[in-house]
């Protein structure tokens, strides 16, 4: 009886000490890993950055600049919204701000807008998705172009109701069997420009630009009329 015990104290000791050496190898896998990840993320949202507005039209440290903005359930952001601004000669040509697109097909769709300072796009790129491969993911560049027809827009260009995709009466493409997803990107991005307009003051404020001539023909109304029929599209 004597040996069967110590033989099972054997085994149970060498359990346990099996199950320290196994969790403590799947810790410090775990940590690596996400330390792995975060910094794959954190390079593919700089080369998003850089993407957006090229270093060529700006000569500061987009990376170090940024700016905190009023949060906004519009784009998805629960608080605070830090945005990228991009300067020339100290003087702000354009911002990037992180914007969600509730509504994909599989999810949660990031992504960042970037807009010059009279609100017409530079720039889009999805940072993260979970959209179904070969189908929703049209949306990265690597896939295809389709995100890049978004430059050079702004409220007003195409008009409001045509913030949609060409199945709901709008100017932008859909993905053939896949309407979800591109619908929900088209709609993030005209709510980002709608923050923009909305938020145009402050943001003169916080970037430290001076007011321009356009300013002054901004329509409240329009902006109005844009802000409900994007909530209610």
């Amino acid at each position: 009886m004597a040996a069967v015990a110590q033989s099972i104290r054997r085994s149970a000791i060498g359990l346990g000490l099996f199950a320290v050496i196994t969790g403590g190898t799947i810790a410090v896998t775990q940590v690596a890993t996400e330390e792995r990840i975060r910094e794959q993320a954190a390079r593919a949202e700089a080369q998003a950055l850089y993407e957006i507005i090229p270093e060529s039209r700006h000569n500061n440290d987009l990376l170090r600049d940024t700016v905190q903005l009023p949060a906004s359930e519009r784009l998805a952001q629960p608080g605070p919204l830090t945005v990228w601004v991009a300067r020339q000669d100290e003087r702000p040509i354009g911002m990037i701000m992180p914007v969600v697109a509730p509504d994909g097909y599989s999810g949660k769709i990031h992504l960042l807008v970037g807009v010059d300072m009279q609100g017409t796009i530079l720039g889009v790129r999805v940072t993260n998705h979970k959209e179904t491969p070969g189908l929703g993911d049209q949306i990265e560049t690597r896939k295809s172009d389709w995100i890049k027809s978004f430059d050079g827009r702004s409220l007003g260009k195409p008009p409001h109701r045509e913030w949609n995709v060409k199945k709901n009466g709008g100017e932008f493409d859909q993905f053939t069997g896949a309407t979800i997803t591109p619908r929900a990107v088209v709609k993030a991005v005209q709510k980002a420009l709608i923050y923009f307009r909305e938020n145009r003051q402050i943001i003169r404020e916080r970037l430290n630009e001076e007011p321009s001539p356009r300013d002054n023909i901004l329509n409240p109304e329009a902006i109005a009329g844009e802000s409900s029929n994007t909530e209610h599209s």
